[in-house]
């Protein structure tokens, strides 16, 4: 397993738990929004890499003050040692939180099988139609269509998140994203940012939405939820 970095504490990434995040190299998808540059290209000159071994020393030590484990990426489904690895958090006495872009459904049905997952958030990129322009890449949709019913039917917690961005999103396709997934536990909308540098240059002078504008989409659609939020 290929560790590109670890957090050792935080409050936001699992809610209502102190948890660490475990980042695992590589991805699959080219998001020019994505603020985790290094780890989808495994850029190991930017990385501090952690060895397997440390990890889990780590979480041995931490048994007691950390009650989760978030995995993410780049895209941890990539990895097939996910299993084994999550396997191993959870023994420890861990919650474990999936990232995912949903692009690995085989690989998230065996986590759910196997009962390793405590949450599982899942990033819709787009709507189906227009997944390859916030890709940069061939998306195979059926996958992604699968990864959202599995996770909508895993009874485990879930949450799906947007991040909407100017020049690939227009605010009416928040509606279409809507259609693809409700009714559903949790929808989280996430204003583009760029406080970090970004994978692509190509949005380097575009603004965000008006949060006030997405506010007012959320009080449309948040009846299709359980819970629906700006981030």
């Amino acid at each position: 397993m290929k560790i590109g970095g670890l957090q050792k504490t935080t409050l936001l990434d699992y809610p209502g738990e102190i948890a660490c995040v475990v980042f695992l190299t590589g991805c699959n998808f080219r998001c020019p929004f994505c603020y985790s540059k290094e780890l989808v290209e495994e850029d190991l000159d930017l990385l501090e890499l952690v060895r397997e071994e440390e990890f889990f020393s780590f979480l041995k030590k931490r048994k007691g003050q950390l009650g989760a484990c978030v995995i993410c990426g780049g895209e941890p489904t990539l990895n097939k040692d996910l299993l084994d690895f999550s396997k191993k958090i959870k023994e420890l006495g861990f919650k474990v939180k999936l990232d995912t872009n949903g692009s690995n459904p085989e690989m998230i049905e065996k986590l759910i099988k196997e009962k390793v997952l405590d949450y599982i958030a899942m990033d819709i990129k787009a709507p189906f139609d227009k997944y390859e322009k916030a890709t940069k890449v061939k998306v195979d949709i059926s996958k992604i269509k699968k990864s959202i019913e599995l996770i909508k039917n895993s009874g485990i917690d879930y949450e799906f998140r947007t991040t909407i961005v100017p020049t690939i999103h227009e605010l009416k396709d928040i509606y279409e994203m809507v259609n693809q997934i409700a009714p559903a536990q949790k929808y989280f909308l996430q204003i583009f940012r760029k406080d970090k540098e970004l994978l692509s240059h190509e949005l380097d002078d575009v603004l965000p939405f008006d949060e006030k504008e997405i506010k007012k989409i959320i009080e449309e659609i948040k009846s299709n939820f359980e819970i629906c939020n700006l981030r």
